[in-house]
């Protein structure tokens, strides 16, 4: 799902855009300062062509704060007083597209990866949006033990504070789930009723599954402990550069149990990136230094 700005600021920006007027002046060196700002805060390198995506989501933010200029808040932003305004203008620049099982690919290559090695299990999704694919790991999950308490604990990061809250609820709208099968639905999802009607929310058991954290992949430190037996970090990377790129799949070695598996996004390719990893199917590694051949890409 993309997050996208309230329908009657979206409608404004682009009245005032066709008329040749906006609300707020936004100069090249306010967007520069912004692209300055949140590579500097969360790793994201904007394009030059995100000049009107940028202006029409932080015009909100100006709104919100009664600033009358860009300039301004930006100003006040990098006074680095307000924590909460730090966390609202990156929420604003974060975009979160996702979907239950987004690239079913990986799915089945995650079950059998799950059924071979020694329970318990450890699983981190490191950009869990608003929710659909650590609940869909957590459904692959019930699927390969045959319960809905398996022996699987997954930790879902994500440096959206918005999102996760979607993501703790576990309510979605029916047509949200045109990728999960009806035997899916009735077994994970409690379809509402009434004034619900439309909507379905994930079975508690499936939540007690999951822990929704906060996690910027920028910070010095993660508060994750030990080793994990799957990272997902798909279509995360594309946001970042290159020297980001390889700095936090480093990071990453020493989470990875000797048999890890690693699940990238379908355009993404970290061979490119780093020499510690080698492909074990269709966007999917494990470390270079493990046992065993690695698998033909699909």
């Amino acid at each position: 799902m993309k997050l996208i700005p309230d329908s009657k600021d979206t409608a404004r920006d682009r009245a005032q855009t066709s008329k040749g007027l906006k609300e707020f002046a936004f100069t090249m060196v306010d967007f520069e300062k912004v692209r300055a700002l949140i590579y500097r805060r969360a790793g994201i390198a904007l394009a030059e062509s995100k000049h009107e995506m940028v202006y029409s989501r932080l015009a909100r933010r100006l709104r919100a704060t009664g600033m009358d200029s860009f300039a301004t808040y930006l100003a006040r932003l990098e006074q680095g007083q307000n924590a909460a305004e730090w966390e609202a203008f990156t929420n604003a620049l974060t975009t979160n597209l996702t979907s239950f099982y987004r690239e079913s690919h990986h799915f089945p290559i995650l079950a059998e990866h799950l059924a071979a090695m020694p329970a318990p299990l450890t699983i981190w999704c490191s950009a869990s949006s608003t929710g659909e694919e650590p609940y869909s790991i957590a459904m692959t999950a019930c699927e390969v033990f045959n319960t809905l308490t398996p022996p699987v604990s997954i930790i879902a990061t994500d440096i959206d504070t918005n999102v996760l809250l979607t993501a703790q609820q576990g309510v979605y709208q029916t047509e949200q789930l045109k990728n999960v099968s009806d035997a899916r639905i009735k077994r994970f999802f409690l379809k509402g009723k009434g004034v619900q009607e439309g909507f379905v929310r994930v079975r508690p058991e499936l939540g007690k599954l999951i822990s929704f954290r906060q996690l910027n992949l920028l910070d010095e430190r993660w508060s994750l402990a030990g080793q994990f037996d799957v990272i997902f970090c798909r279509n995360v990377m594309i946001y970042f550069d290159k020297p980001t790129q390889a700095k936090i799949l480093a990071r990453f070695v020493p989470l990875m149990k000797p048999q890890a598996r690693l699940f990238a996004g379908h355009s993404e390719n970290f061979l490119y990136v780093s020499n510690a990893y080698r492909l074990r199917g269709k966007t999917v590694y494990q470390l270079a230094s493990a046992q065993g051949t690695p698998d033909k890409p699909a």
